[in-house]
Order: structure tokens, then C-alpha cells, then sequence
């Protein structure tokens, strides 16, 4: 790609998973970028934030005027938005209206070219509606006169996308899979780095302006054929499937819920799409925009070599909506609060908090286990979100069914709950320096019930918490110590090159 003269590149969807890759791809290539965020706190910990490329602007997508503002001065738009995570079921008529306004604005600003990343798959009768849902968005933002490029893609195979978790679980999991027929529906996946590209370079290429492409790999395969060579990648070998015309896509959705980490919210869109055929009508952009296709195998193969690492640079849950404190005002707040004297250094305290939740577990590891798999039983996300990385963690993200929504490192980190619960509910650490060497770690739980049930919840799990609390906190404690006593700590600071993921990504 040649180095283009420096112009503003604004951004929408920064905090998700394919424009937490675009920026950084976008810095590289010597573009200065506009984030476009709601939450501009979730981008605080990229390692890209800091850059003097990059400037993060707050912007609500529904208030037209805010948004015309923050295009002032950008010459191309990446449009990333896309609701489902935080309307829910009304995530179509939400997309719609968003990108409305989105168009207005751009054209308002003076912006040169709008790019989207949409969905293929056939037109026509018989579409799913989420997949009608990027239609109609395309449409919406066509609508102001600004020129649109539209690249339409099938599953995106990438470390923590969607579509890669859902196959890999299915597979790893199960070793015979009763399944819809869409197992023998075709499908042109195409891997995330190469997705990145096209939305990079297209920018270098004035052709592509006004023009739609779907985009996908080399090869078409069924869903069958992707899980099998999933299987081979994963070392468990070919699993046994037993495609049934019963299964609709509501069924199916609340299977991949139990199974994977992916709330059936977010699923049902995802498998009702998966009765289309997603193949490539036509590939033009491969001689506008040129590169190296990753095979579906190469694809999966880099994608479980970073999840394995924990190297992957973005993942689909960080997409999440990320609220403040709740309104604990109005109603009776209960209380679970701990302490305890840590004989180690307040860095290390921090470091072995922050190492909680996926593979590291929560050190009452079969409580808590028991609370995920009751979480998942009632349509919560349980315990398998796990975690982007297994050491650093960056403020926004999922940490199994907990949400980051405090961190002030080396002194505070709070959590969320995103289980389901009558009520809502936060997790704080403290980390108090006392003198040198030694320190306090403080552990206080937060529940504001939802009326009676609420109430009758808390007295419920009340005499657990000497289990569940205290001995997180007492395992806290060993391990700050053990790792204080080896002088060392598996906790990479969080600016280490090690933490980096150079470009391409996987």
C-alpha cells in the first residue's frame, strides 16, 4: 500500500471487533484517525490510544448534530456500527435510524466517501433478517449522496469473531452434533486479516468508491466441511453430525447458547443467516485491491494459534454496551466487604487481581463453576466468555460473565455482573499501600435488589459468600505473595512489546 498524504480517517465501532483491528491497521499506513465512540473509557487501554495519530471523540450516533460535528474535517468514514449487542431484538429498526442520521451527518461535514462492512448472501425472498438488516443499512447510508463502498462478507474467521467462537466450541465440545440442515448450506468464508486489508487499501483505491464487493476467501465450503477441518485443526478429529429438518433457528440459537459462549440474543441472527448461501457473485476487488486469500484451514489455524497464545487484538464481546456505577439511589444496597493484609507490593497485588476469571479461574473454581453453568441454564452468558488475554485487561471488557467498568491500575479494578440476577450487582477490589512492601487488598461486593426476589436472592447466597468471597480473597493472597516471594509475576506489564500483535492479525 502506498504511504497516502495524511489525511483524517474517522472510525465508528472502535471498540468492537473488526474497527478495534481497522485502527491500528489504518496508524500504520499514515493515516491520522477520528474514533467515533460512546464510551470513549473503553479505548483508554488500547496500545494504539495513545498514539498522536489518533484522536477519540464521544459521539451519540442518534444525535445528528454531535455527529456532524465529529466528521468535521474527515475526508473518508468507516461505518462499523451495528447494534445487536446493545438494542437487542430491536436491533434492525435501531441500525436503520442510525445510519440514517450517520448518512446526514456525513454529507452535512463535507466527508469525501463512506465505507461499510456488510453481509452477503442472496437477495431476495427468503433472506434472513439480519441479513436484510445490512441491506436496508446500506441503503440508509446511500441515501444522503455521499459515495459508499460496501464490501459484503460471509463468516470472518479471526481469533474472539463470533462466527470462529460458535465453530469452535461446537466442535471441541461435542463429539456428535445433532444439527439443522444449514450444515450442507455453501459458504466463502474469509479470514480477518484479509478482511482488514480490503478496508484499509480501499482507501489508496478511488475506484472502489460507489461500489459494492463481496468479499470472501478462495475456497467455497459447506458448514460441514468448515467444522471438519476445524476438528483437524483442534486435534479432536472429525466429530459426528446428524443434520435434522426440526431444528429452527430460535432452537438453535438456545443450543449455541448452552454450548458457547455467544448469548442466544446474539445467536439467533447469526444461525438464521446460516440457511443462505454466502458465495461470491463476483470478485472485482481482487485485482482493485490485491492480496494473499487465506484458505479456510490457514485462517483457522492462525485464529487458534492467538486465542492459544492470547494474543488476540479484539474479540466479539468487547463490542458490549459499558455502563457507569448503577443507580444505587432509591433502594437498599447490600454489602459484602473484606479485607485482608497482603505481604507483597501493590503492583503485584494488582497484577494477580487482574489475572482473575478464564483459564486462571476464581479460585473457588467449583462454586463458581456451579454459578456459571446455573447462569448459562437461565440464558446468562456463564463462565465461557473467558477472557481476551490471560494477564492484561483493558477497561470494557467481558471477563467471563463480569464486565470491566472500573480500572485505575495499580489501585482499583471494578466489575459489572452480566448474569442473570434480580438485581444489580458489582465486584470491587482496593488495593491500599500500608508500608514498604506490604499492602491491603479490599474485597466488596455491591447488590441492589429488584424487588422481592431480589431481596429473597441475597439471604439465599448470603451464607456462601464465606466460601465463594473469602476464599477468592484468602487465594488472592497466596498467589500476590508466592509471586512477591519468586520476584517475579507472569502478569506482563501492560505496555510490554510482548502484548503487541503485529500486523497481519490472525
Amino acid at each position: 500500500m502506498q504511504t497516502p498524504e495524511v489525511q483524517t480517517i474517522a472510525v465508528t465501532g472502535a471498540t468492537g471487533y473488526i474497527g478495534g483491528r481497522l485502527v491500528p491497521r489504518l496508524v500504520e499506513a499514515g493515516y491520522r484517525v477520528r474514533c467515533l465512540v460512546r464510551s470513549p473509557m473503553k479505548l483508554r487501554d488500547r496500545t494504539w490510544a495513545s498514539s498522536p495519530q489518533v484522536e477519540i471523540v464521544a459521539a451519540d450516533f442518534a444525535d445528528e448534530s454531535a455527529v456532524r460535528s465529529a466528521l468535521q474535517g474527515c475526508t473518508a468514514a468507516h461505518y462499523l456500527v451495528h447494534s445487536m449487542i446493545s438494542a437487542g431484538k430491536d436491533y434492525a429498526a435501531q441500525d436503520l435510524h442510525l445510519a440514517r442520521t450517520f448518512a446526514s451527518a456525513a454529507r452535512q461535514a463535507g466527508v469525501g466517501r463512506i465505507l461499510y462492512l456488510g453481509g452477503l448472501g442472496e437477495t431476495g425472498q427468503g433472506l434472513s433478517q439480519h441479513l436484510a438488516s445490512r441491506r436496508e443499512v446500506e441503503a440508509a447510508l446511500q441515501s444522503a449522496g455521499v459515495p459508499v463502498t460496501v464490501f459484503r462478507a460471509a463468516m470472518i474467521i479471526g481469533s474472539g469473531s463470533a462466527s470462529f467462537e460458535i465453530l469452535r466450541y461446537l466442535v471441541e465440545r461435542l463429539p456428535v452434533m445433532v444439527t439443522p440442515r444449514w450444515v450442507h448450506t455453501p459458504c466463502q468464508p474469509i479470514a480477518v486479516r484479509n478482511v482488514i486489508h480490503y478496508l484499509a487499501a480501499a482507501l489508496d483505491s478511488p475506484e472502489t468508491a460507489g461500489q459494492t464487493f463481496d468479499i470472501g476467501g478462495p475456497e467455497v465450503l459447506t458448514y460441514r466441511q468448515i467444522m471438519d477441518i476445524m476438528g483437524e485443526e483442534l486435534g479432536v478429529g472429525r466429530r459426528i453430525i446428524l443434520p435434522v429438518p426440526v431444528l429452527t433457528p430460535r432452537l438453535s440459537s438456545y443450543w449455541i447458547h448452552v454450548v458457547t459462549p455467544l448469548h442466544h440474543s446474539i445467536a439467533r441472527p447469526l444461525a438464521e443467516g446460516l440457511r443462505n448461501p454466502v458465495v461470491c457473485r463476483e470478485t472485482r476487488i481482487r485485482q482493485l485491491v490485491p492480496q494473499p486469500l487465506l484458505t479456510v484451514r490457514e485462517a483457522i489455524r492462525a485464529a487458534l494459534q492467538k486465542t492459544g497464545s492470547g494474543e488476540a487484538e479484539t474479540t466479539w464481546s468487547m463490542a458490549g454496551p459499558l455502563p457507569g456505577d448503577p443507580d444505587w439511589a432509591g433502594g437498599k444496597v447490600f454489602t459484602d466487604s473484606r479485607s485482608t493484609l497482603v505481604r507483597a507490593r501493590a503492583a503485584e497485588v494488582f497484577r494477580t487481581v487482574c489475572r482473575l476469571g478464564g483459564r486462571h479461574g476464581w479460585y473457588a473454581n467449583w462454586l463458581w463453576e456451579i454459578r456459571g453453568f446455573l447462569d448459562r441454564l437461565v440464558g446468562g452468558p456463564g463462565l465461557r466468555r473467558g477472557r481476551r488475554h490471560p494477564d492484561s485487561i483493558e477497561l470494557g471488557e467481558a471477563l467471563d460473565f463480569w464486565r470491566v467498568v472500573g480500572l485505575e491500575p495499580p489501585r482499583l479494578l471494578r466489575l459489572r455482573a452480566e448474569m442473570k440476577l434480580p438485581g444489580e450487582a458489582l465486584l470491587e477490589f482496593r488495593v491500599e499501600t500500608r508500608d514498604e512492601g506490604a499492602c491491603r487488598l479490599v474485597q466488596e461486593a455491591r447488590f441492589h435488589p429488584r424487588g422481592l426476589l431480589g431481596l429473597l436472592y441475597w439471604f439465599a447466597v448470603t451464607p456462601f459468600h464465606a466460601f465463594v468471597f473469602q476464599g477468592m480473597l484468602n487465594a488472592l493472597r497466596r498467589e500476590a505473595e508466592r509471586a512477591a516471594l519468586s520476584g517475579s509475576s507472569s502478569a506482563l506489564p501492560h505496555n510490554s512489546p510482548a502484548r503487541r500483535t503485529p500486523y497481519p492479525g490472525a
